[in-house]
């Protein structure tokens, strides 16, 4: 995505965006919306360090690892100051909970997002899809990635084919996540666009005790592996201060960081998509086994 000066308009993003032999696309903004003031300032300064993106906060954060912590402002508020941030030009992305939720998002967001935890919701998944917009389904920590076109199809069977799979890591023993990069390559190949959240799958659930810990040192890590993999489009919380954040600021990436960090991943992406990269590859697929028998004879 590219660099483009400061919009007064509603900018859609198109399903197309997502796809082979399209510009990375950035899923990028707070885990939750904090205060009117602080989601334009940080869209601005998105905006600024990378150019065009879309942009995500959440209204309710209905899954907190404790009852007693900050979830957001709620539904009604929370849409009015989404409807504020697009009305500056920025595409929207935001998670709904439960069916009833679909409708009204959906008059703000360009993209429904499906948390992990609900990804099997049947309700949840077809009230997404009858709204006609983008629906992105998180793959939850449990779920193989050979598994989660199931939930794609649900999706599909309301007539709505805009769906986008989103990698977040996979549970790997209690208070642990692990990327399996073969999933993105699994789920790619059932035939839709594939993301990979870059700050969730640093996540070390309820490792803060009544809240979940992180590990940022491994965002840059691993979003460099999954774009040089081929995903579509990268998903990362992004906070101007990671330690006062009220959600998720021990995996959120720092403000500061984010030029550099997508500048490094778009090049990735260029060259992965080079006609030399992609002929290279060409010539080195098969069977590595069988390369290998030719090599001794």
């Amino acid at each position: 995505m590219k660099r483009g000066r400061r919009r007064s308009i509603p900018v859609a993003i198109e399903y197309s965006a997502f796809g082979r032999g399209r510009d990375l696309v950035l899923i990028a903004g707070p885990c939750v919306i904090e205060s009117e003031e602080h989601v334009h300032r940080l869209a601005r300064g998105i905006r600024d360090a990378v150019g065009e993106f879309v942009f995500k906060a959440s209204f309710d954060k209905a899954n907190r690892t404790s009852g007693g912590t900050y979830r957001g402002p709620g539904l009604k508020e929370g849409l009015r100051i989404l409807a504020g941030v697009k009305a500056e030009g920025y595409p929207i992305l935001t998670d709904i909970h439960e069916a009833w939720q679909a409708e009204p998002a959906a008059e703000v967001a360009d993209i429904l997002q499906i948390p992990a935890f609900l990804c099997r919701q049947t309700d949840l998944l077809l009230a997404a899809g009858r709204t006609g917009r983008m629906v992105n389904i998180k793959k939850g920590q449990f779920v193989a990635p050979h598994d989660i076109h199931r939930a794609a199809e649900k999706v599909v069977s309301t007539g709505n084919r805009q769906v986008i799979l989103t990698e977040r890591g996979s549970s790997f023993g209690y208070n642990n996540l692990v990327v399996d990069m073969r999933g993105l390559q699994i789920m790619r190949d059932a035939g839709w666009p594939v993301v990979f959240d870059a700050t969730h799958s640093v996540q070390v659930p309820g490792g803060a005790g009544d809240a979940s810990g992180g590990q940022p040192q491994f965002i840059a890590t691993l979003a460099r592996a999954a774009v040089a993999a081929g995903v579509d489009g990268v998903f990362v919380e992004v906070h101007d201060e990671p330690e006062k954040a009220l959600s998720d600021g021990p995996n959120a990436l720092r403000l500061t960081l984010l030029g550099d960090f997508w500048r490094r991943l778009t090049d990735i992406h260029a060259l992965v998509g080079s006609a030399d990269f992609l002929a290279t590859q060409k010539r080195g697929s098969g069977d590595p086994n069988q390369s290998r028998d030719r090599q001794k004879l």
